[in-house]
């Protein structure tokens, strides 16, 4: 946590109550998450109390005065994604209703963000959807982690704070000092993420997956861009839903001679048969953070999670004391 090493009387009272004003909720998507981020910024998580009614209905009520206060919602809106994503809209609501000065949702794994675009007629771009509730429910700023494309900041008229866990990944990677490590995007669109990643792993070579998507969730391996012989090949991506595309990925590197295949990616979603492909030993880890709670029943013994507590603890710390967050990752 970023201190001022020298603070007058005047200027330590004024920092007390300016600091009082902070609050912290965590929503029931990730309480382990939001207890660790609390324990970081030496706080206490806000008393709060949610429950569900018989017809499924949500009911949440916050349990202190947060009348002029700067609450902090902590909510990824992963699976059950539509019961989370209500909730958090409750939740902004209810202390848009308290007289909250202002209401920072804090998204760790940002729902629907890959419906980003029109790729045929007549559907939704659901990411812009869910960018338009949040606002409307009362929200006053967003801070959110790796999103699937950057272009969802601009679905928001509020200020956006977009954080990445890479220097969590970075740090991991560099303490297992492998050699000769080649950075592998998993396909075309994802070469800027991995050229970035690269670039802070000692300037480590690059290699692309070309394939072709047939329907969702389903992907074709058809080629490889670079080498990859006698080389620790990491997988970089944003999220792991069913697996089949970077597991497909790790078999081709696999084939081209890499010694070595791990996947690296933000946001563990785990669906369908994700764990049986992960676990199936064509990778020599997969390491995740804990954007996603990752239950014990999706754990394997090649899996490695994360913390980005701190990360996102600094971040709301930096944003409540309007310093910069961009330089976190210079």
């Amino acid at each position: 946590m970023i201190h001022s090493p020298t603070l007058t009387l005047e200027s330590a009272m004024a920092s007390l109550g300016h600091n009082s004003r902070l609050r912290l909720f965590s929503g029931s998507a990730n309480v382990p998450l939001a207890l660790e981020v609390a324990r970081y910024l030496g706080i206490d998580l806000g008393p709060m109390v949610r429950k569900r009614f018989a017809d499924g209905e949500l009911y949440v009520q916050i349990q202190e005065s947060i009348r002029g206060c700067d609450v902090y919602l902590i909510q990824p809106t992963c699976h059950p994604v539509n019961d989370h994503l209500m909730e958090l809209l409750i939740m902004i609501d209810a202390c848009r209703r308290a007289s909250a000065r202002q209401i920072t949702a804090v998204i760790p794994y940002y729902g629907y963000a890959r419906a980003d675009r029109k790729t045929a007629g007549r559907e939704s771009i659901t990411a812009k959807l869910v960018a338009n509730l949040i606002t409307e429910a009362g929200a006053s700023r967003i801070l959110a982690m790796d999103l699937h494309s950057g272009q969802i900041q601009g679905y928001f008229d509020i200020p956006f704070d977009h954080v990445y866990a890479t220097p969590v990944l970075l740090d991991y990677l560099k303490s297992k000092q492998l050699n000769d490590i080649v950075v592998v995007s998993p396909d075309v669109g994802g070469v800027a993420r991995a050229r970035a990643f690269a670039k802070k792993l000692n300037d480590a070579p690059l290699a692309i997956i070309d394939k072709r998507r047939q329907s969702h969730n389903v992907a074709e391996v058809m080629n490889l861009i670079g080498d990859v012989k006698g080389k620790a090949a990491v997988l970089v991506d944003d999220m792991i839903d069913t697996a089949g595309t970077i597991t497909e990925g790790a078999k081709l590197l696999r084939d081209k001679g890499a010694r070595q295949v791990y996947a690296c990616a933000t946001h563990a979603v785990f669906s369908g048969s994700a764990i049986e492909r992960l676990s199936s030993g064509v990778f020599e880890e997969v390491i995740v953070t804990n954007s996603i709670p990752v239950p014990e029943s999706k754990r394997f013994p090649q899996l490695t999670v994360l913390s980005t507590a701190n990360l996102l603890g600094e971040t709301i710390w930096r944003v409540h004391e309007d310093s910069s967050v961009s330089i976190m990752f210079r």
